[in-house]
């Protein structure tokens, strides 16, 4: 698979998985906004977050789309999906509520199998950052010693 591809397809998963969760967050904003306030770790931002978080999932997917922010587009979806990442590890080890903020059917995921679902965007995300910085080809005649 050609790089480009690979760091397009990667792209437009992150752009598949936040405009989804952006519209199931805007659809029922005010159950998504006393979720977050019901978080003991979100709880004195949670108004604020409500509205960041969907907005940061828009903006993020928007850039995502023109081949000129794809990488910066990239970074911050690393950077988000990170933030999200660490948010389930912290709320898995050290919260005794777990309210689930997550829009549409990925609110039906457990919280170990969001885990994974972060992680293995993460992992995508930062393979297609990677990649992207990094050319490479399989065969490099002026090395080819025969």
């Amino acid at each position: 698979m050609k790089r480009s591809v690979f760091v397009d397809c990667v792209a437009f998963l992150f752009v598949l998985l936040f405009i989804y969760t952006a519209t199931s967050k805007f659809l029922d904003f005010s159950l998504f906004r006393e979720q977050i306030s019901e978080s003991t770790l979100l709880a004195p931002f949670g108004r604020v977050i409500a509205w960041i978080v969907p907005i940061s999932e828009i903006v993020i997917s928007i850039m995502l789309l023109f081949p000129k922010w794809r990488i910066k587009g990239l970074y911050f979806a690393l950077i988000l999906m990170t933030f999200f990442t660490t948010y389930i590890i912290l709320i898995m080890n050290f919260s005794k509520h777990i309210p689930c903020s997550c829009g549409g059917i990925i609110s039906l995921l457990s919280w170990k199998d969001h885990l994974i679902l972060n992680s293995a965007f993460l992992v995508l995300g930062a393979l297609a950052i990677w990649i992207s910085r990094h050319p490479f080809s399989r065969f490099n005649s002026s090395k080819l010693h025969l």
